[in-house]
């Protein structure tokens, strides 16, 4: 098994609100990955005393624990646990019904010799590579949904979208959120190699058009997840020199993360 993983802050001044993990069995069987991509608050009160890096490594943490211990609990079970657990951990210092409480996208994979689980929840990406070499990503596009400008200020996403019906969903506060995650599973024979990308990672096919996302895994393959955001680095530097075309109102250099597990 090969199994790649960095994660790089958008600039180094700021911490990297991205977290992402694996963890394998001592018998050498199976194995879990979690993605975070911990939502940046607009600048003022959010409600909450801790940070998003704080938020994400708790959640993250739950995560890893709970899919790697308890095979008999769904991926969505396992995420409405870990929201539980970590809200509990501040819920006493925190109004954790502000609409910007810590909050983060999500995305898990668990495996075994028999079967490939998913859960992917807002705008990072799971990728699975069938053994003939086609590729799908397991999506929730609910923010592609959304009408054009939507999301062009913090107002916006304060007013109603954000965690709402018609909107789109993050792991927060509310345990519930987890019924709206897209889930699935696949024969594990099926599969010979899964990635996961945050949207600074994945930029490199979702903005800048470079490849598609059979292209995106075959470069994880040959240049490694490091390889991958140093392209998308790239791509950033280049768009903003002239003028940003693609990236437009966006950040010049998002956090971002990789991950790539060749079975």
């Amino acid at each position: 098994m090969r199994l790649e993983l960095v994660t790089v802050p958008g600039v180094p001044e700021r911490p990297n609100e991205d977290w992402a993990s694996a963890a394998l069995p001592a018998s050498g069987q199976g194995g879990v990955l979690v993605v975070l991509d911990g939502v940046t608050p607009p600048e003022g009160d959010d409600g909450c005393v801790h940070s998003v890096p704080w938020f994400t490594a708790r959640l993250g943490g739950a995560l890893v624990e709970l899919s790697g211990s308890r095979r008999d609990m769904e991926l969505a079970e396992i995420l409405s646990a870990s929201i539980r657990r970590t809200a509990d951990a501040h819920r006493a210092t925190c109004d954790l019904s502000h609409v910007r409480t810590p909050q983060a996208t999500v995305v898990v994979a668990r495996w075994s010799e028999r079967v490939i689980e998913y859960l992917v929840l807002s705008d990072s990406v799971l990728l699975l590579e069938g053994a003939d070499g086609t590729v799908r990503a397991v999506l929730d596009d609910r923010l592609d949904r959304l009408p054009p400008g939507s999301l062009t200020s913090a107002a916006a996403v304060d007013s109603g979208l954000r965690n709402k019906e018609g909107g789109f969903f993050t792991a927060a506060a509310d345990p519930a959120v987890s019924s709206r995650a897209v889930t699935g599973s696949v024969p594990a024979a099926g599969v010979r190699s899964l990635a996961a990308l945050t949207d600074g990672a994945s930029r490199w096919t979702e903005m800048f058009r470079e490849g598609d996302w059979a292209a995106t895994l075959e470069l994880l393959r040959k240049a490694g997840p490091r390889g991958l955001i140093d392209r998308v680095r790239e791509l950033e530097e280049a768009d903003a020199a002239a003028g940003r075309v693609r990236l437009r109102r966006s950040k010049t250099h998002d956090d971002a993360t990789a991950v790539l597990v060749e079975l």
